[in-house]
């Protein structure tokens, strides 16, 4: 079963909750993934199309300090090395 504790984050609670719940099922997903597929993966998700659900710049950074809570200073740095890829890819 998946880690879900980084949605009990009060920073979270003006996320829409289907928001919330579409973020657990791509985290689940993720997780059943070998790291080499995990950055296509993410890839692929943030592509995007006109009916995803789409996250504002404060979602976001809400998402990703919720994420980083209770993280060793190593996988913080893996995020945030992770994070300005998926921005220069993204431009």
């Amino acid at each position: 079963m998946s880690d879900n504790n980084w949605m009990n984050t009060p920073a979270l609670g003006g996320i829409d909750p289907a928001k919330l719940q579409m973020l657990a099922s791509l985290a689940e997903q993720a997780q059943k993934k070998d790291k080499s597929e995990v950055m296509p993966f993410l890839m692929a998700l943030s592509g995007g199309g006109s009916d995803d659900i789409s996250f504002n710049s404060d979602e976001t950074e809400a998402i990703i300090n919720a994420l980083k809570a209770g993280k060793s200073p190593q996988e913080i740095k893996k995020m945030d090395k992770i994070l300005s890829v998926m921005k220069k890819i993204k431009k």
